[in-house]
């Protein structure tokens, strides 16, 4: 069997993501974002966290799917008065601004665990913003009866559009920006030991790898709870940065609230829950597994 070959734009991907004169920038920009919209209501709506994943790629298939059907009309024909692109783009236009609106949220809460996808990120918001200056100059353009410079503008909207594309999927898929981070490691499905009872004392979070699970252990009013430790989220630490309040968990990294009686949301930005484990004690073990 032959290896994959290597993708022609990985030199470009990797040359952004070693681009460290970028940090500046976007350090500065990350902070402005997460102070201007706090854990809450607002950034609970911006994140997904009642959709139950990430609103971003949502949004996204409107931008995109609008720009490039408008494109795909000048190509192919079936337009004559070229009314259908015109609004095609306007559509475009008025869902980008959500758009880049719920990218640059979920962007900002890559600080601090990675500079490539700060700095990809960047790129990635700043190639976007150029795909819509083009379309909205070839709006501009059609309106002002010049169809061919509107036609040639889109053109070059959806090749810079293509590239905003690219590295939108590079920080989803491979550097895991958005995706649940307990997907591929949610524990044991049989029981497992996990710690000794008397190592586990009330109301003091506790972290343990279980197999090759990292597992938060929480006694509290004589009754042992167990959630996985690796926030769904961004994949912080649980035990080792969150805070307890009763029977809730609270991220240290950007604020996601947790049950730590079955692993469900109470507050974003995590759209996914915790896995939960059922508990027992036995032979001075707390042993686990899932439900």
């Amino acid at each position: 069997m032959t290896a994959n070959p290597q993708s022609p734009l990985k030199p470009l991907v990797d040359a952004v993501e070693g681009a460290a004169p970028l940090d500046a920038a976007g350090k500065t920009v990350a902070k402005t974002v997460r102070n201007a919209i706090s854990p809450g209501p607002v950034k609970d709506a911006l994140s997904g966290t009642w959709l139950g994943h990430a609103l971003h790629p949502v949004l996204t298939d409107v931008v995109i799917g609008s720009f490039t059907s408008a494109t795909l009309l000048d190509l192919l024909g079936g337009d004559d008065d070229g009314t259908a692109a015109e609004r095609l783009i306007a559509v475009g236009i008025a869902a980008y601004g959500p758009t880049a609106l719920t990218g640059v949220n979920d962007w900002a809460d890559s600080e601090p665990v990675d500079d490539a996808v700060r700095r990809v990120g960047l790129v990635h918001a700043s190639t976007n913003a150029v795909a819509l200056t083009l379309y909205g100059s070839s709006l501009a353009a059609r309106r002002r009866g010049s169809r061919t410079k509107g036609k040639v503008l889109s053109l070059a909207g959806a090749g810079v559009l293509a590239g905003g594309g690219y590295l939108g999927g590079h920080l989803s898929f491979t550097k895991g920006v958005g995706p649940n981070q307990t997907a591929y490691d949610p524990g044991p499905d049989d029981w497992a030991k996990a710690i000794g009872s008397d190592e586990l004392a009330a109301d003091e979070p506790k972290t343990v790898v279980v197999g090759e699970t990292p597992v938060l252990l929480v006694r509290h009013r004589k009754h042992v709870h167990a959630l996985h430790d690796r926030c769904s989220h961004r994949g912080c630490s649980l035990g080792e940065l969150g805070e307890l309040d009763g029977e809730t968990i609270e991220c240290g990294c950007h604020g996601s609230r947790f049950s730590l009686r079955d692993g469900s949301v109470e507050r974003g930005p995590a759209t996914a829950p915790q896995p939960s484990y059922e508990v027992r004690e036995q032979g001075g073990q707390v042993e686990i597994k899932l439900p």
